[in-house]
């Protein structure tokens, strides 16, 4: 038992140049995928809005096909590169030279893929889907031009993502393309899906079923945000409280002049 080699977490285990600033960057955006996932599950437990739901699950389908496409196509990764070695790493440096950075097949790079279907998901639903109320005294929504701004924020987001990938060496340029390329035909085809499920009515069934009233599920964040509803009521609670005192204490320095 004391001689069993140990093993790596590879889920979280990134190869970076210690040395090089940008590759420590990169090393962190590595974590992106795995950042996005508790995000997901956060706003699902606290939200249960059912267009979060639909987007992780598509999310979930994209990484799928990125595992049946590894699988397909069989690419390998690219080999480590490795410094120039001393005299101590020559023994054992040829061996490392031939290894390559992650495990399993390269083609296509799901870190690519993964942020791909996020953000153009993302800008799909700001741009064309969400329709928010009109302004309320304690909540302004966001403009076109913001939800715009946020959409393309967002997809430069995901291209450093997947640039960081080729700098790290886990992918070659081809691979990080195609893999992009297919978040992008994901997102597309998953938010048509979507769309269609709307326009016939099967999500309103969905809600009605009694596993989503159990669930406590609901479609709000089409029209509002996810905090507006919670910020109104807790403004007019305030004021409800505040109020009587705000009056009495206006009365008073009345009175005091």
């Amino acid at each position: 038992m004391e001689d069993a080699p140990l093993a790596s977490l590879s889920l979280t285990h990134v190869h970076y140049n210690a040395a090089d600033p940008v590759s420590y960057l990169c090393a962190w955006l590595a974590l992106v995928p795995q950042a996005l996932c508790v995000i997901y599950a956060t706003l699902i437990w606290s939200s249960r809005e059912l267009e979060i739901v639909l987007m992780f699950t598509g999310q979930m389908g994209c990484e799928a096909l990125n595992f049946l496409l590894k699988r397909l196509i069989k690419e390998e990764r690219p080999k480590r590169m490795s410094p120039s070695p001393s005299t101590k790493q020559k023994a054992w440096i040829a061996d490392i030279a031939a290894e390559m950075n992650g495990k399993g097949y390269g083609m296509p790079s799901s870190h690519a893929q993964y942020t791909a279907f996020f953000s153009l998901y993302l800008m799909l639903f700001l741009l064309l889907r969400h329709r928010p109320l009109p302004a309320s005294p304690s909540h302004r929504p966001f403009t076109l031009s913001q939800r715009a701004l946020l959409s393309l924020l967002a997809v430069l987001c995901a291209a450093i993502v997947a640039w960081s990938r080729i700098y790290l060496n886990y992918h070659t340029l081809p691979q990080v393309l195609v893999g992009f390329g297919a978040g992008v035909v994901s997102a597309l085809g998953w938010f048509g899906v979507t769309e269609g499920a709307r326009k016939f009515g099967l999500l309103e069934r969905v809600l009605d079923t009694r596993i989503a009233t159990e669930l406590r599920m609901r479609d709000l964040v089409v029209e509002e945000d996810l905090v507006a509803p919670g910020w109104e009521r807790w403004q007019s609670k305030r004021q409800k409280q505040n109020g009587p005192r705000h009056r009495n204490g206006a009365s008073t320095d009345k009175k005091l002049r």
